[in-house]
């Protein structure tokens, strides 16, 4: 994997990237392995996601929102250092490409669907409001690949790229311990029926319409950069 080939983290520079980097390659964990990590990080997100619907008392509630959000950044941390192990740990194999960008498309799955289900079961949203923000999550990374097929430079720009939806996701999560205070205005301005995950349905629209936007952009970029 070349330098251009990989999306620009400047967490890569700091010194704990650095160390957690030596710890794995020091471990024997391969990268495909930690690729793999990030559809089990994300799955158990979006199961944490579609608790938070189910649970009963606010204590469980509250636990399972972080735990929600921890494992959003979890899945990008296991992005982050399959990269780096793969390239300053030098331990790239040849089938690393393809284990670097297919979990990453079930991980986005796995969380964004999980909490349509939620917004679903709490009566804000049909689940297909999840798949839809997956799809176009998926369209996102499918454009950026096909681009770079025909020959156009990747393009891991926004507004809606793998880190911004997974920063949405993870606020969205954390905003929703308190979405019986703060979400009731936004309940009220969308006109839903419960303040009771009126910020997951939010953060859904927003990563739906941000990613829909992303991939018009990435092709609008890319078939300038062909014609050129």
């Amino acid at each position: 994997m070349s330098e251009a080939d990989r999306r620009p983290i400047s967490q890569r520079s700091h010194s704990w990237a650095k160390w957690l980097t030596r710890v794995l390659v020091r471990s024997g964990l391969t990268p495909n392995f930690i690729s793999f990590t990030s559809i089990v990080f994300a799955a158990l997100g979006g199961a944490c996601f579609y608790a938070i619907a189910l649970a009963t008392s606010t204590g469980d509630r509250i636990m399972l929102c972080i735990g929600a959000a921890l494992f959003c950044q979890l899945r990008l941390l296991a992005n982050m250092m399959d990269g780096m192990v793969a390239v300053e740990g030098g331990k790239g194999s040849a089938d690393g490409p393809v284990w670097n960008e297919l979990p990453d498309r079930f991980a986005d799955i796995a969380l964004l669907v999980g909490a349509g289900y939620a917004v679903a079961h709490l009566g804000l949203a049909d689940a297909s409001l999840g798949w839809a923000a997956a799809v176009a999550a998926v369209m996102t990374a499918y454009v950026r690949e096909v681009a770079k097929g025909a020959g156009a430079p990747p393009d891991f720009s926004g507004p809606m790229a793998k880190p911004h939806r997974m920063f949405v996701m993870t606020l969205a999560a954390l905003l929703t311990m308190f979405d019986g205070v703060l979400g009731a205005p936004l309940a009220q301005v969308f006109g839903w029926n419960s303040s009771a995950g009126a910020f997951l349905a939010l953060g859904l629209w927003i990563v739906l319409m941000g990613a829909v936007f992303t991939a018009l952009n990435r092709t609008q970029r890319a078939l300038a950069h062909l014609r050129r």
